[in-house]
């Protein structure tokens, strides 16, 4: 979830090029989100058990927030490390 190419450097907005306050670091990359709606979506999606794919006839490509999730947070391997970054990002007293 970077906006840059080294991974583990801290998430900066690509317009006003400032640190991003809601960012927790996994051993797979860092977990950023711009505010807490933008959060709980990604907290929705990693926790869901059942996911839609896409259509044996789309071939295009989606360009919705969730479709634009790295692999690694997609992956269900991954969930509960992504869960516990997030749990540590709300945990965090930077975000009140």
């Amino acid at each position: 979830m970077a906006l840059h190419r080294d991974r583990h450097a801290p998430a900066t907005d690509p317009y006003f090029d400032v640190r991003l306050w809601l960012q927790s670091e996994t051993r797979h990359g860092r977990v950023w989100a711009y505010n807490l709606e933008h959060l709980d979506l990604i907290k929705r999606f990693v926790q869901a058990l059942l996911r839609e794919g896409t259509p044996w006839h789309d071939h295009g490509r989606k360009m919705t927030v969730v479709a634009r999730l790295p692999a690694w947070v997609q992956q269900a391997k991954n969930r509960d490390e992504v869960l516990r970054a997030i749990a540590r990002i709300h945990a965090s007293p930077l975000r009140n």
